[in-house]
């Protein structure tokens, strides 16, 4: 069975841009086309991704960080196999899933690795978002509050409640009202924070630690003074790890790079599902859990319909078992030092660069007008004449068309590019990514030049789209 329908699915192959286009997002692959991305991918495998001809591609943006542990793990593909032969009671409702609960048990010992810590209960469900729409009821059913704080550049996903914390209005705009009682304050700005939480109507505050769409890591001690903020307003400190949990920065969790920090609620998803099935965990304290299902009526009051199935948990049973035994976050740790020192290096010869941010296998650049150079400041006007925040396709499109590494913009609007390679990743493609990096920079001071020639193209036809 399985062997007929790879058959039959290496038929369809090359048929994925026009079914799209009739049936999904055209204005996707319109996109992918006019920059380039469209490479009709065949296979992943670890690291790397694989087009019809063989070519090899090296994954710097893991499915927007899903793919930690590299596609197709063969440990994690192995445990799915084992559930899958077993025909196990999946999803029975009316009784206790035993691998949700080893789930649980094995998450929490990167939380409360000591006995009697507080974040020991685990709420399973689907995705990122669901995770924050999650701690959102949490924080208000707790506290009996309304209000919900957020960061200026946040973004907490896509749904209504977490759309309601992004920070960005791009996302916000044409979706009419979103939820009401939701304010931002700025980012790594305490004196804000104190001065809004002083109100004491504040149910949470939810952070990034790293922000996921700016690579703006949280400055030393801000975490635990938010924290004590908290507090003494009554209020809970939410940080979503979605994107920067699991290993990711080169701990467990990026709040454990601040040992004073223990937040009342973790969000992580992504790298939980090893690249397999879509898995997204709250991880709270027993007071705010008991607080939500506080009697049997209200067993179920939140719930989703496939949290806890057998197929996502065995996924982040395995996932988290490869992280311990392979030492993934140490790798993420050290690799991620060694990338980001190169990296600042490389910046300091490039006139556009304005930062290079990020901690472990998180990493981000910012770029900026030049100061120096008249030629080099008249094309970077133009440019942003025409349409701001496409510069990081300077750097992105030759990265893919030239040296064959897939990345993406950090967000629409920005000068930030960002990177998230697999948490596996070695140093020689970590060198093999570097050398890429200084070719392409290189040729962005080349006025004219095909590099320029291509980003006023991407602008000028940007700009025509929006016209429309």
């Amino acid at each position: 069975m399985s062997t007929d329908f790879l058959e039959w699915l290496g038929h369809q192959q090359g048929r994925q841009y026009e079914l799209h286009a009739r049936h999904i997002n055209p204005a996707f692959v319109k996109m992918l086309q006019t920059i380039g991305f469209d490479k009709g991918f065949v296979r992943g495998q670890g690291c790397y991704l694989y087009d019809a001809d063989g070519n090899r591609y090296l994954d710097m943006l893991t499915g927007w960080g899903v793919f930690t542990l590299g596609r197709n793990h063969p440990k994690v593909r192995s445990a799915l196999e084992a559930v899958l032969s077993g025909e196990l009671p999946n999803l029975v409702r009316m009784d206790c899933s035993l691998l949700a609960g080893l789930a649980a048990e094995k998450l929490t010992r990167h939380t409360a690795p000591q006995k009697g810590d507080s974040l020991t209960r685990v709420f399973f469900c689907n995705s990122g978002t669901e995770t924050v729409e999650a701690a959102i009821k949490f924080a208000r059913c707790f506290t009996g509050k309304q209000r919900i704080l957020y960061c200026d550049h946040a973004f907490h996903g896509l749904t209504v409640g977490s759309l309601s914390l992004n920070g960005a209005g791009f996302f916000r705009e044409r979706f009419g009202d979103l939820m009401p009682w939701t304010e931002s304050v700025p980012f790594n700005d305490l004196e804000a924070l104190d001065r809004t939480l002083a109100r004491k109507d504040v149910a949470g505050f939810f952070v990034e630690p790293v922000q996921g769409k700016s690579c703006e890591v949280v400055s030393d001690g801000y975490l635990a003074d938010a924290q004590a903020l908290c507090r003494k307003a009554g209020a809970l400190l939410v940080v979503d790890e979605v994107q920067c949990g699991m290993g990711r920065t080169g701990k467990w969790f990026a709040y454990q790079h601040w040992p004073d920090v223990e937040p009342d609620v973790v969000c992580v998803a992504k790298a939980l599902s090893g690249g397999y099935v879509p898995v997204g965990a709250v991880i709270t304290t027993p007071k705010i859990l008991d607080s939500v299902f506080n009697t049997m009526e209200r067993c179920v009051i939140h719930s989703n319909t496939f949290g806890q199935n057998d197929l996502a948990m065995a996924a982040a049973l395995a996932t988290l078992t490869v992280m311990e035994e392979d030492g993934i976050v140490e790798n993420a740790a050290t690799l991620g030092a060694y990338v980001i020192a190169q990296l600042e290096t490389i910046m300091r010869d490039c006139p556009f660069a304005a930062d290079v941010r990020g901690k472990g296998l998180m990493f981000g650049i910012d770029f900026k007008r030049p100061e120096n150079s008249f030629k080099l400041q008249a094309a970077w006007d133009a440019l942003h004449a025409l349409n701001f925040g496409v510069f990081g396709q300077m750097v992105i499109v030759p990265l893919m068309q030239e040296h064959r590494i897939l990345a993406q913009v950090a967000g629409y609007h920005t000068e930030v590019i960002k990177f998230l390679p697999p948490l596996i990743i070695t140093k020689p493609d970590l060198d093999w990514f570097l050398s890429a990096m200084r070719e392409v920079l290189e040729n962005t001071r080349r006025i004219p030049g095909a590099a320029w020639d291509t980003v006023m193209s991407l602008a000028k036809g940007a700009m025509r789209a929006y016209s429309r």
